[in-house]
C-alpha cells in the first residue's frame, strides 16, 4: 500500500516553513500558448491516475483537473498520482488532467470548460474573476506559499539598484511572477508598459522551461520565476537577488490556489469537496514525509516536464515552498492592490471570490479551525 494512503490528519510541524512567492494581480488579456490541447496546455492521458473504484462521486464519470509542472504545484503533482489521496476521494470517478505553462492559460481553459478545477496562482485567479464580473470561478482552498525569486547573472547585476537597463524574464504576460516584478519595479521608481514589457527595465515573457537556456546564453540578465526554475538558474551560476518572502509579513503569501468553475461547484459540490479533501490529505502527507514527497514530485516532473530535476536542484527548490491548506486570503487582497497600482487592473471588486465551504467542512471533520477569507468569501451553507 502506498504511504500516501494514510497521512496523519493532524500533521506535525513543517520540516521547513518557507518562502513566499510575491503576488500581484493581473488584468491584461491572457495569451494563448501553442499546445496540443489549446490554452497553453498539454493533455497527459498517459499520466492520468486510475480510478480507485467504487461509487462515482456525484455520479460523475470524470473530473477534469489542471496544474503546472512546477514545484510550487507540489499538491497536485504528489496527490494526483495513482493511488494518491485525490483519486481515493473520488472513488470510481476518473480524473482527466491537463498540464499548463502558466496561470492565464489555465483560466482560459476554465472559461472554456476544458477543465473543471485547477491549481493556479493568485494573479490569474483574480484576473479571471474580475474580467468575468465575478462569474467564472471560486477559490476553494490554498495549496502553496513560497517558491519564487528574482535570480540574476552576478556578472551583470550586482544589487537591486542595478535593475535599470537590464532585461528580466518572467513566465508569461499576466502571470503571478510577471505582475510581481512589475509591482516591485514600480516601488523602485521604474515604470514599465505592462503589456509590452518596455521601459527603463525590459521585461521578457518566456516559457519557464526556456528561461534557463536563455539565461545561460546571455539573452537575459535575470528572471523572476517560480520553483524549480529559480533553482535551475542558481545551478547555472545565477544569484538570488531577492527571495519574495522578504516582501511579505512573516514571509507568507499565497502562491498557488485551488480554483473551480462556479457552475461546476453549484452542480457538483460533493465532487469539489472530494478534491479539496484529497488536497488537504496530500498536504498533510507532504509535511509528514518530505523525502518521499520529493521522490513522487520528481517522478511527476519527469512525466509532465520531460525530465526529472537533478538532486541538488530538487532539494533547493523543495526547501523554498510551504504547502498550506489556508488560502491566505488577506494576501490576495493586497495582491489585487498591487495590480491596480501598476495599471493592470481597475480597483477590483473581489467580494465572493472565495467559497471556503468545502474546505471548512473538511477541516472541521479533522478538528481544525475554519480558514479566513478576509471578507471576500461566500461561505453560506448549501
Amino acid at each position: 500500500m502506498s504511504p500516501v494512503r494514510n497521512p496523519s490528519p493532524r500533521p506535525p510541524r513543517h520540516v521547513r516553513r518557507t518562502r513566499t512567492a510575491l503576488g500581484a494581480l493581473v488584468a491584461v488579456p491572457s495569451l494563448l500558448l501553442a499546445a496540443g490541447c489549446g490554452y497553453g496546455s498539454k493533455a497527459v492521458e498517459s499520466g492520468d491516475p486510475e480510478p480507485v473504484g467504487g461509487k462515482k462521486v456525484d455520479g460523475l464519470d470524470e473530473v477534469k483537473l489542471g496544474y503546472f509542472p512546477n514545484v510550487t504545484h507540489a499538491t497536485p503533482l504528489v496527490g494526483l498520482r495513482s493511488g494518491g489521496p485525490v483519486p481515493q476521494e473520488l472513488g470510481g470517478t476518473r480524473i482527466r488532467t491537463q498540464v499548463f505553462n502558466a496561470g492565464p492559460s489555465a483560466i482560459e481553459a476554465l472559461n472554456a470548460k476544458a477543465v473543471d478545477m485547477a491549481w493556479v496562482g493568485p494573479s490569474p485567479s483574480i484576473n479571471g474573476y474580475v474580467q468575468s464580473g465575478g462569474k467564472n470561478l471560486r477559490i476553494v482552498a490554498g495549496a502553496t506559499s513560497g517558491g519564487a525569486s528574482l535570480v540574476v547573472d552576478p556578472e551583470k547585476v550586482d544589487s537591486l539598484k542595478d535593475l535599470k537597463g537590464k532585461k528580466i524574464a518572467t513566465p508569461q504576460l499576466g502571470n503571478t511572477q510577471d505582475v510581481a516584478l512589475l509591482h516591485y519595479l514600480r516601488t523602485k521608481g521604474i515604470k514599465i508598459d505592462p503589456e509590452t514589457g518596455e521601459g527603463a527595465t525590459s521585461v521578457l515573457r518566456q516559457d519557464n522551461k526556456e528561461i534557463p537556456t536563455t539565461f545561460q546564453q546571455g539573452g537575459i540578465d535575470g528572471a523572476w520565476v517560480p520553483e524549480p526554475t529559480a533553482s535551475r538558474l542558481v545551478s547555472k551560476g545565477g544569484k538570488v537577488l531577492l527571495n519574495e518572502e522578504k516582501l511579505w509579513k512573516d514571509g507568507k503569501f499565497v502562491t498557488t490556489n485551488l480554483v473551480v468553475r462556479q457552475d461546476f461547484l453549484e452542480k457538483h459540490p460533493d465532487a469539489v469537496e472530494a478534491v479539496v479533501r484529497g488536497s488537504v490529505r496530500t498536504n498533510a502527507w507532504i509535511r509528514s514525509h518530505p523525502d518521499a514527497a520529493k521522490k513522487h514530485l520528481n517522478e511527476a516532473l519527469r512525466r509532465d516536464a520531460g525530465k526529472p530535476l537533478p538532486r541538488k536542484v530538487l532539494d533547493r527548490a523543495f526547501a523554498q515552498i510551504d504547502v498550506t491548506d489556508d488560502p491566505l486570503a488577506a494576501t490576495l487582497r493586497r495582491q489585487a492592490e498591487h495590480a491596480a497600482s501598476v495599471g493592470l487592473l481597475k480597483q477590483p471588486r473581489l467580494s465572493g471570490i472565495y467559497d471556503l465551504t468545502p474546505l471548512t467542512r473538511v477541516l472541521k471533520s479533522e478538528g481544525r479551525p475554519a480558514p479566513g477569507d478576509a471578507g471576500l468569501g461566500r461561505n453560506e451553507s448549501r
